[in-house]
């Protein structure tokens, strides 16, 4: 079954670094990898290893101190590098550095998979329970939920991101095996989002629904409020697309695929292009050779300019684990009348600046351009918003730390990622989608 979703409301960033080319250009072997338990809210890390233990891929690094079965794994064998804390001994991210003397990648016995139960302990051992994520809270699923629907996000239209369904092509057995487990796994429907157009196969078990290449149509959060909007009480689960496929690998072949397929981009990326490589791995490896040598300062973000996280050229490949862009950083340049200069090189949504009705792609930097101010109530967010949603009132009810305006005004069917274009096109430059991760976290605490 197929239909189609139009969205109007969304805005592209045209963007200097594109891709011109998705297939793979080189394979990279990192030189360390790391695991960031940050990555997975919801998951409450606690070590499993020590610094200088051996270690198998597939093997736990953390288990959650709530859910002993559910694991964090090895991307490689090797030998764990670090373990580095933060304040109050928060583990920040544990490094493994690749052997391929260490040992090999852990078999699971997949027969068990064939129940539900079966299927839910199995996906918490190999580490892919935890790359899952519910609604409400956008945190990693709990053991006691019952899914009313599973949502899968086959599309990316975040700036400069590459197509997940070219990323999976040819992986159509995986594709089935996983849906037809995860199905078992609710009552109600597995729904794939996927580009309008997309040459995306049909199967027995899944309901194809296209979107325009609208931002933010990709987001999964987009797509469940379009199709079918969670209520409060309801749990409904999402993924991408490429961790179905690793699901069904996993199911067909009893060992986790850790290997990652990368959209290096950017402006000051000197030739974009797609690397294949392993999940958690090192910038340094990643992007040796490929960063312009301007002498700009640069910004490494691991993820998109929306709701990626930088990490400089010393950090590491974040989830999920599909782009990496480098822009400049802007704390060097100097031009005139700075940000309130008319020059036609300035990216706006604005239509004070020139740029606003210029069609090229642009080379912003990651310069706030002025100071944060009290939050003006102009609409600006709802242009962007395609969600039966008011984000402006939403925002000032988490602000308030207001529970009941909060369940109110829609808070169980958004995630961060959800404001990030709306904390684009902010004129009072709030820190949207940090305000929305806190308003999450203090719901879960207090309901």
């Amino acid at each position: 079954m197929r239909r189609t979703i139009n969205l109007r409301k969304g805005l592209n960033l045209n963007l200097q670094g594109a891709l011109s080319d998705e297939s793979i250009k080189k394979e990279l072997s990192p030189a360390s990898v790391a695991l960031v338990p940050d990555d997975f809210p919801g998951f409450l890390p606690k070590l499993e290893v020590k610094e200088g233990d051996s270690v198998n891929a597939g093997q736990p690094l953390l288990h959650d101190k709530n859910d002993t079965d559910m694991k964090l794994v090895s991307p490689v064998s090797g030998v764990v590098e670090s373990v580095v804390r933060g304040a109050r001994r928060k583990i920040m991210r544990v490094v493994v550095r690749p052997d391929a003397s260490a040992g090999t990648s852990v078999v699971h016995d997949t027969a068990s998979a064939k129940t539900p139960q079966g299927l839910r302990e199995l996906l918490k051992k190999s580490g892919l329970w935890a790359m899952m994520r519910r609604r409400p809270y956008d945190i990693v699923p709990q053991d006691a939920d019952e899914p009313r629907d599973i949502f899968v996000t086959a599309m990316d239209t975040a700036p400069l991101a590459p197509a997940l369904d070219r990323m999976v092509s040819g992986r159509q057995d995986e594709i089935k095996a996983a849906l037809a487990a995860l199905k078992s796994l609710t009552k109600g429907n597995i729904y794939i989002g996927v580009e309008k157009g997309a040459a995306f196969p049909d199967f027995s078990d899944a309901e194809i629904v296209e979107f325009p290449a609208l931002h933010p149509a990709g987001n999964v959060g987009v797509q469940i409020a379009n199709i079918k909007p969670v209520n409060k009480g309801e749990v409904v689960w999402t993924l991408d697309i490429v961790t179905l496929v690793r699901i069904g690998s996993l199911l067909l072949n009893g060992v986790v695929d850790s290997s990652t397929c990368v959209a290096v981009t950017g402006s000051e990326v000197a030739s974009p292009c797609m690397v294949k490589t392993v999940i958690g791995a090192d910038m340094a490896t990643l992007l040796k050779g490929d960063v312009r040598t301007d002498g700009r300062h640069h910004r490494v973000i691991s993820g998109n300019v929306l709701t990626g996280v930088p990490v400089g050229e010393e950090g590491y490949l974040r989830y999920p684990y599909r782009q990496v862009t480098v822009i400049p950083e802007g704390d060097d340049a100097d031009e005139f009348m700075g940000w309130a200069s008319l020059s036609p090189k300035k990216m706006s949504v604005n239509r004070s600046f020139l740029g606003h009705f210029l069609s090229r792609a642009f080379n912003p930097d990651a310069r706030l351009n002025g100071g944060k101010r009290a939050m003006i109530m102009s609409g600006e967010y709802d242009k962007v918003f395609p969600m039966d949603i008011l984000p402006e009132y939403l925002i000032k009810a988490i602000i308030s730390k207001d529970i009941d305006q909060m369940e109110a005004l829609g808070i169980y069917e958004v995630a961060p990622e959800d404001f990030a274009l709306a904390e684009y096109v902010d004129p009072s430059k709030l820190e949207l989608q940090k305000i929305v991760r806190e308003g999450l976290d203090y719901l879960r605490s207090e309901v």
